[in-house]
């Protein structure tokens, strides 16, 4: 018995005939009749009398058939749910997007705002992480799509391009002068924990520069990074954005960082697999779009 069974068994007892059933069905009378027959012989009882005007429930087909209707009822619902999760003009439905911290503090809040703005029947949520945590979590189909460090190289992945970060070196204000500032014996480095694109960016730039002396502090916030520098505790690899959007900027002195890590790319991620719902797409469109007009507005 399947849900196929149950909606043939529904039409004929509602439509009174194998004939009017197949007519509401677009299919053959004999299709009508082999399923019935197989139901009846599936669940070991008659469920119509057959009489020279039509058929007529029996008894087990009264009882069968208000649940008939509710599995029918159901797979309409979830059929609707369905288009309506695909449909382009209405995005709607759960949507789990994933960040790094300081994308989600430098670009997203624009986004966010435009992206609720157009399509407030979306429930998005919102994860932060690093980009090792994040990568991960798609992977394993707990978020969507996930706003991380580039280049993401991975067979089962779909990363779209949104934007480049300007990447500076962040010292105090006070700090003595950039390089010669590596120069001392007991320089710190803050960053957030490993995992994070940009901690791995930091590390690698401290090796080219023969920096391997300089101790990393890990700070859980990027505030509480901008904080830690701004104190003098140590330096920071930021996006210029983020460095600049802070509260404590004019606390902060700010370098251009060395190629190969001046730039920073940031990709939405998704795995390949994966259904694109319209709110998803939506989503993407947004981001980029945010992410070209914070652009033309610096």
């Amino acid at each position: 018995m399947d849900s196929t069974d149950l909606a043939f068994f529904a039409a004929v007892a509602e439509e009174g005939g194998i004939s009017a059933a197949a007519r509401r069905l677009h299919c053959v009378q004999s299709n009508v009749t082999a399923r019935i027959r197989a139901l009846e012989a599936a669940l070991g009882v008659p469920l119509f009398h057959r009489n020279g005007r039509g058929v007529v429930p029996t008894r087990a087909g009264e009882v069968l058939l208000p649940h008939a209707r509710k599995v029918a009822a159901a797979l309409a619902d979830a059929r609707s749910a369905l288009r309506d999760l695909m449909d382009p003009a209405t995005p709607r439905g759960p949507l789990a997007i994933g960040s790094m911290e300081t994308t989600a503090a430098v670009r997203l809040p624009a986004v966010l705002m435009a992206f609720h703005r157009a399509h407030p029947d979306v429930e998005l949520t919102l994860h932060t992480g690093p980009t090792g945590l994040l990568l991960g979590e798609v992977a394993g189909y707990r978020l969507d799509a996930a706003l991380v460090a580039g280049p993401v190289e991975h067979p089962d992945m779909v990363a779209e391009p949104l934007g480049v970060e300007e990447m500076v070196v962040a010292t105090a204000a006070n700090a003595i002068p950039w390089p010669a500032l590596l120069e001392q014996p007991s320089l710190a480095a803050l960053s957030f924990r490993r995992g994070c694109a940009y901690r791995e960016r930091l590390e690698a730039m401290l090796a080219a520069l023969n920096a391997r002396h300089v101790r990393l502090l890990e700070f859980g916030t990027l505030e509480g990074i901008i904080g830690g520098v701004a104190a003098g505790i140590g330096i920071a690899l930021l996006p210029r954005a983020a460095a600049e959007g802070s509260r404590l900027a004019g606390a902060l002195r700010l370098h251009p960082a060395p190629a190969p890590f001046a730039t920073a790319p940031t990709v939405l991620v998704r795995r390949r697999d994966a259904l694109v719902t319209a709110a998803l797409a939506r989503f993407t469109e947004t981001a980029r779009l945010g992410w070209e007009e914070r652009r033309a507005a610096a």
